[in-house]
Order: C-alpha cells, then sequence, then structure tokens
C-alpha cells in the first residue's frame, strides 16, 4: 500500500515574496525642463509681468480712457489725478494713455527684431559652423566686423541711412543683433559635428540638410531660446534708445524712448511724464530677463543638481 506524500511546509522565511518593480516614468528634456521652470519662483514673477504687459497691449483700445495722441493744452502737465492717473504731458495728453499703448510698440519691436535676428544668425550660424572653410572664414569675418562697433552705434548707422521711423528702427536693432546669436550657434555647431550620431549619419549616407535639420539644429535650441528671451529685453532698451535720440518712432507714436526724450526738459516740472514710461521699460526688461535667467537654469544641464 503506497505511502501517501506528504507536503513540504514552507518556513516563514522560506516565503516567497513577490518582486515588485519600480516602473520610472520616461521624461523628455523639453517636460523635464518645463518643471525646474514652474519651481523657479523668480521666472514665474517674471511670466507674470510679462503676461500682464502683454495683456495691456492686447486690450489697449479697451483699457486706454484717452486716446493716445490727442490732448487738451488747457490741461497741460497736469498731476495724476482721478481723471488722469499718470497725470498729462506737455500737450495735454493722458500719460496712462500713452503708456498702455507704448506697450504694444515695444514688444511688437522687440519680439520682432529678435525673431529676425535669430532666423539669420542662426542660418548663417549652421553654415559657417558645419561646412567651415572659406564659408566659415568670411561668415566669421563679418560677424567680427559688425561687433567691432559697440551696437548702439551700429544702430544709428543703419538707421540713419534708412532713414527715423519705428521700422526702420526694427530692423537696425535685428542687423546689429545677428552675430550674438549667430555666433552661438557657429558654436554649437562646432561641437555637435563631432558627436557619434553626427558622424553616424554621415556614414550612412544621410544628406548634410537633412543633419542639419533634424541633429544639429534640434540641439542647439536650447541655447538660442534662452540667448532670444533675453535678447528681447536688450532689443527693447535699444529702441527706447533710438526712441529717445529722435530715430525710432516719431511723434505722435506713444514710444517710451520718445515719451521720455520729449519730456526730459519738464522732468522737474512733471516728473511723472518721465516716471512711468521709465518704470514700464524696467519692468518689462526685468521680466524678460528673470524668464531668460529661468529658463538658462532649467535648459542647462549643468545648473541642475
Amino acid at each position: 500500500m503506497a505511502q501517501p506524500q506528504l507536503q513540504p511546509q514552507l518556513q516563514p522565511q522560506d516565503q516567497v515574496v513577490p518582486l515588485k518593480v519600480k516602473h520610472e516614468e520616461v521624461v523628455s528634456p523639453w517636460k523635464d525642463a518645463w518643471r525646474t521652470l514652474r519651481k523657479n519662483k523668480l521666472a514665474l514673477v517674471g511670466f507674470g509681468i510679462i503676461l500682464f504687459f502683454i495683456v495691456v497691449a492686447v486690450l489697449a483700445p479697451w483699457i486706454a480712457p484717452y486716446p493716445y495722441d490727442k490732448g487738451e493744452l488747457v490741461m497741460k502737465n497736469k498731476p495724476p489725478s482721478e481723471a488722469h492717473w499718470f497725470g498729462t504731458d506737455y500737450n495735454g495728453r493722458d500719460v496712462f494713455s500713452r503708456v498702455i499703448y507704448g506697450a504694444q510698440i515695444s514688444l511688437w519691436v522687440g519680439t520682432f527684431s529678435v525673431i529676425g535676428s535669430v532666423l539669420v544668425g542662426t542660418l548663417l550660424g549652421l553654415l559657417a559652423g558645419y561646412y567651415g572653410r572659406w564659408i566659415d572664414t568670411i561668415i566669421s569675418r563679418l560677424f567680427d566686423i559688425m561687433l567691432a562697433f559697440p551696437s548702439i552705434l551700429l544702430a544709428i548707422a543703419v538707421v540713419a541711412i534708412l532713414g527715423p521711423s519705428l521700422q526702420n528702427a526694427l530692423i537696425a536693432i535685428a542687423i546689429i543683433n545677428i552675430p550674438t546669436f549667430g555666433r552661438l550657434v557657429r558654436a554649437r555647431v562646432l561641437s555637435l559635428k563631432e558627436e557619434e550620431f553626427v558622424m553616424a549619419a554621415r556614414a550612412i549616407g544621410m544628406k548634410n540638410s537633412r543633419i542639419i535639420m533634424q541633429h544639429i539644429l534640434p540641439n542647439s535650441l536650447a541655447p538660442i531660446i534662452v540667448t532670444g528671451t533675453m535678447g528681447i529685453a536688450t532689443a527693447i532698451i535699444e529702441a527706447a534708445a533710438l526712441g529717445f535720440l529722435g530715430l525710432g518712432a516719431q511723434a505722435p507714436e506713444p514710444e517710451w524712448g520718445k515719451m521720455l526724450a520729449d519730456s526730459r526738459q519738464y522732468i522737474q516740472k512733471a516728473p511723472w511724464t518721465v516716471i512711468f514710461p521709465g518704470l514700464s521699460i524696467m519692468l518689462t526688461v526685468l521680466g524678460f530677463n528673470l524668464i531668460g535667467d529661468g529658463l538658462r537654469d532649467a535648459l542647462d544641464p549643468r545648473m541642475k543638481s
């Protein structure tokens, strides 16, 4: 008669414990940068400042209580009051309305001048860095010549040739900032084209244009974005400087630099005509600089602990 088989009893230390596999979320570099940026309080303050001025610029026709180009001489240089929150200027125009409409001009000039600089500078930097040889020599010497002049003097020269106007000031600002982005991209390309993934793309016969657009350019976007954001702040200051010199926006356009120039002789009698445009320039530039610093910390791996 067969003996029943006894099942071995498992001791507590012999019990099988299921392994817990920890699944880590795969985060793209851009998503990781966005998470880092959201934790930067100063960058969020910068976003808040710029968003405020964008909303003001977009809603200027509905926010401004008076036309920016019309005033009454009997209301000349009146201090801030309930009727005129920021007072009036030397022509009796409402300073609050002019500051609001000035946000449109400054943001427009700053943004589109930098876009032009980025497009041209990036193209030249890609060509110089990737192809090298005589192309690099010509483009680099062109950048050196442009950088040999102080930026404001070069802008004045360009506007003097084209003629004083807001559009020509935008073109001048775009031209003088091309070398900044061109040299930045060139340096980035010189390091990237020696990387293994680029050499592998060449080995399989990929065209140079495709390598540039699919491998070189995407890996060069981070420094371009950071420099471009800070470049908008610089462009706003340069536009204000040209307006102050009478080479940018022309009367009666309410550009902040032009407002400072027109009111400088009344700075003691009516200081509000200078204070509010000056504060607007300061806050806008501060906002873009804070965003640029935050983007640099978020996009640069070396800045992360």
